[in-house]
């Protein structure tokens, strides 16, 4: 058993795809039309056949008062693993991402906390 799919919940799944890729730095995978909606994935360029990450929208109603309450109290939704993340960090600041919690250590891994401008907080984590 692997890994193939995970989510995240999006409130404009067009404007996720243009952070999670111009920003971030994913690759779209898949877009296919659904109704209203998009069953819309990205990928790390690095393992373009790896997890895809699919921009979920939100309108389910149990989904907004989660995302609130994980924002409110600080918990990033998803983690993504990074090389540098003191590099990773500078970069993105540089692309305008605003990070809630720069560069911090916390045990064996370096975390930092930034919002994805969709409603979500997202951990990014350098294994030591």
């Amino acid at each position: 058993m692997r890994i193939v799919l995970a989510s995240v919940f999006v409130d404009d799944q067009e404007k996720a795809l243009q952070f999670y890729t111009t920003r971030l730095g994913f690759v779209k995978k898949e877009d296919v039309p659904l109704g209203e909606d998009r069953w819309l994935t990205v990928v790390s360029p690095e393992d373009p056949d790896g997890v895809q990450l699919l921009l979920e929208p939100s309108s389910h109603p149990a989904v907004g008062p989660f995302k609130e309450k994980l924002v409110a109290d600080g918990i990033p939704f998803t983690t993504f693993a990074v090389e540098s993340i003191e590099e990773e960090y500078k970069r993105l600041q540089a692309l305008g991402v605003e990070f809630l919690q720069p560069p911090q250590e916390m045990g064996g891994v370096t975390v930092a906390i930034f919002d994805d401008t969709c409603g979500n907080l997202i951990a990014l984590a350098q294994h030591h």
